[in-house]
């Protein structure tokens, strides 16, 4: 039975169940592109798949409306996956269990996947909508966005006209934004070797913390689970002779970790153990306020390998603790922008490496490739090495914007005062189509999302059905 069924507007949360009943995960996307494609076949809409599984389909003018500019609505087709401790969900093969309470809509135990469902579900109830009178429509729905925004960069535009681009991930209602941050992801490696040593084997756990999006909550303080970790390690190893066996946490480049574990052999284990404690306490005064709910535990375990040797273990500690992480730089130009910042989003353990992979982000190119030099010379001096890839270029503010105009004036009409215009740190897809489509006005909003890219994301009822009403007065003004 349908859980979203008696919610207004009907056809957009009708199309956003449906499409949180199939997995669509980054890189797990075919299925949830074939979606739309049978609902344009269904529809007699022209469409557009490509290998990547992006998706673009288009809906002629209304009458009246053929001499306007094409508008072109745009959003993602994936969305992070992240768990609850305990939930056993297949997130890969099954869809998301979704709930209703007041007047938010979540999912049981997983991400919801409102970042970047609800476009989905508005460009889809747009293009069905044939009492919505509207110029040209072009659906934009790309993939792998999550992921560095591959499915933008193979985008084919050829059969795009509209230079007006309304994107729709953004999550908070109310704000316009018009510039974003570019980006890249570094994967970083570290050889290791392995031999015996004599000690007790520890699994040692940095836990329950708050995580969220690297780039939308990276000013907030939230504790790096992989970062603690390194920290952790080198308390222990400054009161007993150690050797690290793993090290992994995280999930995704572009969220904050919420949990790291190590598994370690001890010359003397409660030394370490006394160590971990006394960290405990400190991250606990640390992050009392951004990450309250953050434990530290170290339990007696087994090891999968032999421990790394002296050396190997050395420089991954080194990397942990040294490593650049958060906001390097603020902007000099809007107050309270984060202008540089760099997230340890994925750290894995394999028999013979360690890998490291972050997610870079900057408005200031010279910065990001400042990151990116950082990251080579540390690999460098600890005999490792780095590789980039999933560049992205970054969103100029366009001070003459005849599209952000008309938002505004619709904007003041239905909510009585201006919005708020602003860039963000976060990456968006605009810059990489402006790069695209020359000449390209555009716009991005959403309604209110709260927790994305953690199990307590959220989205509001309200909100939808307010910024839903906004986008249909924008189309039919859009003449």
């Amino acid at each position: 039975m349908a859980v979203l069924d008696q919610l207004e507007p009907k056809n957009v949360f009708r199309f956003f169940e449906q499409m949180c009943a199939i997995p669509h995960g980054s890189y797990n996307t075919k299925a949830v592109s074939d979606w739309c494609v049978a609902f344009a076949k269904e529809r007699g809409l022209e469409h557009y798949q490509d290998e990547m599984n992006n998706v673009i389909l288009i809906k002629e003018a209304s009458a009246g409306y053929e001499e306007a500019q094409p508008v072109i609505l745009q959003g993602h087709l994936d969305m992070v996956c992240e768990k609850a401790p305990g939930c056993e969900k297949n997130m890969a093969r099954e869809g998301l269990d979704l709930a209703v309470e007041g007047d938010y809509i979540y999912a049981e135990g997983t991400t919801l996947g409102g970042d970047d469902g609800i476009a989905v579900a508005m460009a889809l109830a747009a293009l069905e909508d044939e009492s919505l009178p509207h110029p040209r429509l072009e659906v934009i729905l790309t993939t792998e966005e999550e992921v560095g925004m591959d499915g933008a960069m193979a985008l084919d535009v050829s059969p795009i006209r509209g230079r007006k681009l309304l994107n729709l991930d953004s999550e908070a209602e109310g704000v316009f934004t018009v510039s974003c941050a570019g980006g890249s992801m570094a994967a970083c490696g570290l050889p290791v070797a392995r031999a015996p040593f004599g000690g007790d084997i520890l699994r040692v756990r940095v836990e329950g913390l708050t995580g969220g999006h690297s780039g939308a909550e990276i000013h907030k303080g939230r504790a790096n689970a992989n970062m603690l970790l390194g920290r952790l390690l080198r308390a222990m190893a400054a009161e007993t002779e150690l050797r690290l066996v793993s090290a992994d946490g995280g999930l995704k480049d572009n969220a904050i970790p919420v949990a790291a574990e190590a598994v370690v052999a001890a010359a003397d284990g409660r030394k370490a153990k006394a160590a971990s404690e006394r960290m405990a306490a400190c991250f606990q005064t640390e992050y009392r306020r951004s990450d309250p709910m953050l434990t530290v535990t170290a339990e007696e375990a087994a090891a999968a390998w032999l421990p790394m040797d002296a050396s190997s273990t050395e420089r991954t500690v080194c990397l942990l603790a040294c490593a650049p992480n958060g906001v390097q730089t603020m902007s000099q130009d809007i107050h309270g922008l984060v202008q540089t910042s760099l997230n340890l989003g994925i750290l894995k353990t394999e028999e013979n490496a360690v890998t490291a992979s972050f997610c870079i982000r900057s408005s200031v190119d010279s910065e990001k490739e400042m990151l990116k030099d950082r990251l080579a010379c540390l690999l460098a001096q600890l005999g490792g090495r780095v590789s980039f890839s999933g560049e992205y270029p970054g969103w100029a503010y366009r001070p003459d914007s005849p599209l952000r105009e008309l938002m505004t004036e619709v904007y003041r009409e239905q909510y009585g005062r201006e919005p708020k215009v602003e860039a963000i740190h976060a990456g968006l897809e605009c810059g990489l189509l402006a790069g695209k489509l020359p000449g390209l006005d555009c716009v991005s909003i959403g309604p209110d999302l709260l927790e994305i890219h953690t199990p307590r994301e959220k989205m509001s009822i309200s909100s939808v059905q307010r910024v839903w009403a906004f986008v249909r007065e924008v189309l039919k003004r859009s003449k």
